[in-house]
């Protein structure tokens, strides 16, 4: 017998932070859904079985440590996400990790939140793109968009920049790191847009600059790719990734 679709669903304000904030991120292990939220890991783990039990979600434990959550079908309706259904891909886990460890991180800072800026998550940058995303193309781990008049108090110096954001945990070759880098300096068309307009000559760029979070494997190489690009690399940050950036057991 095939179970009945589940109906509408009344969504609590934990449910309207922390979904969209699912869809987004591919899904989240329940320590980094505690953090998010600020909650107990008893009340997380209530809050996932009652997510499960309407069908928003589902869990398992997918990789070493705590479990991990992510949205259905319904639950991605729930938040008007269009995203395709799946689970989080077994070989990116460390990385999906990764990444939602910075955008914690970030998110947690006062500058951030006093300003509005704006996460644009990998997910929401590859679905602007459809199909025009190419074998070779690089998508940012995520766009931090920050607005050109926050409110209230004086704007900072970065008012108004778009910044690239990219978690590193292994090192690439000097030369494909190089390359990515100034594929992403040089864009100055938004994701999606007609490949004419992605890099145009005379028209800013698109990325004030490219934040590299590393590991300590993978800084030599992002730092060398930076200086192998001359001036350019003036808009290459590189710094440390933050506390729990890692899969259990790994380093």
């Amino acid at each position: 017998m095939i179970p009945a679709a589940p109906g509408p669903v009344t969504l609590a304000d934990q449910d309207r932070t922390a979904l969209p904030f699912l869809a987004d991120m591919y899904g989240l292990q329940l320590d980094q859904l505690t953090v998010l939220l600020g909650l107990t890991p008893g009340q997380s783990r209530a809050l996932v079985a009652r997510w499960v039990s309407q069908r928003l979600a589902e869990s398992a434990t997918l990789s070493p440590g705590l479990p991990w959550v992510w949205l259905t079908r319904a639950g991605l309706r729930a938040v008007g996400a269009r995203y395709p259904v799946a689970a989080p891909a077994l070989p990116r886990l460390a990385h999906l990790r990764a990444v939602t460890a910075v955008r914690l991180a970030l998110e947690s800072v006062a500058a951030y939140r006093d300003a509005s800026a704006h996460w644009r998550s990998e997910r929401h940058l590859r679905g602007r793109a459809g199909g025009r995303v190419g074998s070779r193309d690089h998508l940012p781990d995520a766009e931090v968009h920050w607005p050109d008049a926050p409110a209230p108090g004086p704007a900072p110096s970065w008012a108004g920049e778009c910044w690239a954001m990219e978690a590193e945990l292994t090192p690439k070759t000097v030369a494909r790191t190089a390359a990515i880098m100034r594929e992403v300096l040089t864009r100055t068309g938004d994701y999606g847009c007609p490949a004419a307009q992605a890099r145009v000559p005379g028209e800013p760029p698109r990325h004030a600059r490219v934040v590299y979070l590393c590991s300590p494997a993978a800084a030599g190489t992002v730092r060398r790719a930076r200086e192998a690009l001359g001036s350019l690399g003036a808009r290459v940050e590189i710094r440390p990734l933050p506390a729990g950036a890692y899969l259990a057991g790994a380093r």
